[in-house]
């Protein structure tokens, strides 16, 4: 996959991103979270439309480029699980806070 170009809807309230896959089809998803982890800065994203290819419950994980203003592609299916389960452990803890 080759990186993602960000575009935010001026919707800010629903945190609206369009990206790009490699076939020019534009997939609308919703902004769940950024997670820094390890030093990086991860974009944790919910499908916003329904897709035949992501379901409706998956979280979405790209790694934020700031930079350039890019969300990349993780292809190490570990990473993808430790920055998963790095968000759930905060997420969790900051439940605890609240209650």
């Amino acid at each position: 996959m080759s990186d993602k170009e960000i575009t935010e809807n001026e919707e800010e309230e629903d945190q609206i991103i369009e990206l790009v896959d490699d076939d020019g089809k534009v997939i609308k998803f919703r902004l769940l979270d950024v997670t820094e982890y390890k030093g990086e800065k991860y974009t944790l994203l919910l499908i916003a439309e329904p897709d035949e290819n992501i379901a409706e419950d998956e979280v979405v994980i790209f790694r934020l480029n700031e930079k350039d203003e890019t969300l990349e592609p993780i292809e190490d299916e570990k990473l993808l699980e430790e920055v998963f389960e790095f968000y759930q452990a905060e997420a969790d803890g900051d439940d605890e806070e609240i209650s």
